[in-house]
């Protein structure tokens, strides 16, 4: 089992990549050692009004560095006041944290959609086989150009400013894309999708969860999903996204 460490770590930078879309690179031998793709961090604000962490999916690993990449969209006050931090600063930290992606498979199509694209470059990185990737955008892309350094991108837009208009199924139905294994991340909407898709064509799926998190350590149960199998820990059809996550195999869960 990965070893999980609550600690004060050092800010390295803090980079603005769009109007609400910053990147962070912090430094931490133990977390950073333990890290794999597909984990995540919880972040604490220094406000004492803010007692809930901020869940931040892990987005790269430099393990000769002692550094990790997290970057995250401004959504409310908390991942405010985490965007003014500066390099130098502390911040309270807990992680690695779940269960991340399953590297396998010869030939994969990585899928990430909004703030779902970021921990798929650490995958990428990662992987070691044939890889397509595909980011689906709202408008405004981000990461796009470092992605391109790892395989094959192919772009969707919701209002096809770029790439395939439409999203990231559109994208791979449009290029005709194949893979015998697809890794993915994003809104439920967008994982929905990909469960239909990956089911209709027999490709197995490893799909990574967004959900609002609390202890983000399966203590709460504030994020669950339904899933076939009964939990053992609730005796209930549901797993613990924060916990048992936030990857699953599409078969494992309902959507």
């Amino acid at each position: 089992m990965t070893a999980t460490f609550k600690k004060s770590v050092t800010i390295i930078s803090v980079d603005k990549l769009n109007a609400d879309i910053f990147s962070m690179w912090i430094k931490d031998e133990e977390i950073v050692s333990a890290s794999k793709p597909g984990q995540f961090l919880s972040l604490y604000c220094k406000s004492g009004d803010r007692l809930l962490p901020r869940p931040i999916s892990i987005c790269e690993i430099n393990k000769k560095e002692s550094t990790l990449r997290l970057v995250y969209r401004v959504a409310g006050k908390g991942t405010e006041e985490i965007s003014h931090y500066k390099a130098t600063d502390k911040i309270e930290v807990m992680g690695p944290l779940g269960n991340g992606f399953t590297l396998e498979g010869k030939k994969a199509i990585l899928i990430g959609g909004g703030i779902g694209i970021p921990p798929m470059l650490e995958l990428a990185k990662q992987l070691q086989c044939e890889k397509t990737i595909v980011l689906g955008y709202r408008d405004v892309t981000f990461l796009d150009q470092e992605f391109k350094y790892l395989g094959q991108v192919y772009i969707s837009t919701e209002d096809g400013s770029t790439g395939t208009k439409g999203n990231v199924i559109d994208a791979i139905k449009a290029n005709g894309l194949e893979a015998d294994l697809i890794y993915a991340c994003g809104p439920t909407p967008m994982l929905r999708g990909v469960k239909a898709y990956a089911t209709e064509h027999g490709i197995p799926a490893q799909l990574s969860m967004e959900e609002r998190m609390a202890c983000g350590i399966g203590a709460c149960l504030a994020c669950v999903c339904k899933t076939k199998e009964k939990d053992h820990h609730s005796n209930v059809n549901n797993k613990r996204i924060c916990k048992d996550g936030p990857v699953f195999y599409a078969d494992e869960i309902e959507l």
